[in-house]
């Protein structure tokens, strides 16, 4: 039950923001996934991303619909990347492009144990709670 009301919290305080006509921001969920995987650990306010430096597959962000049971991907959307250094904390951005999906190993092999990828969404419908992944 505690489970539940979590998941409601949260699905409910994500978007919230549908409630408002006169604004479109953060009008839907989105979440990160790794080949079909979701990365947070659990999609509640103390969520956090983890990932292996040995990570395989596609990483790319989605509209996600969330149950009780589980969060699911639904569509692909637009979003950048940035990688904050463990040591110096300074944020640098990956690159110019815009990416629906990217190999992880290319994100990978700029990254050291202890980095952060950061994920930037460019359409402000979407909320990205979970949007600091750690690499390990």
């Amino acid at each position: 039950m505690k489970n539940l009301m979590q998941v409601v919290l949260v699905s409910v305080g994500c978007c919230l923001s549908t409630l408002s006509l006169a604004q479109e921001k953060f009008s839907s969920c989105s979440a990160a996934f790794v080949s079909s995987k979701l990365l947070v650990d659990r999609y509640s306010p103390t969520g956090q991303c983890r990932l292996s430096a040995n990570a395989k597959g596609n990483l790319c962000v989605s509209t996600v619909a969330i149950t009780p049971a589980k969060t699911t991907a639904l569509n692909k959307i637009d979003f950048k990347l940035a990688i904050r250094d463990n040591q110096t904390k300074t944020v640098h951005l990956f690159s110019e492009k815009t990416f629906r999906q990217i190999p992880v190993q290319q994100v990978l092999s700029r990254c050291k144990k202890g980095d952060q990828i950061l994920l930037l969404t460019t359409d402000k419908r979407y909320a990205l709670p979970h949007n600091e992944i750690l690499v390990q």
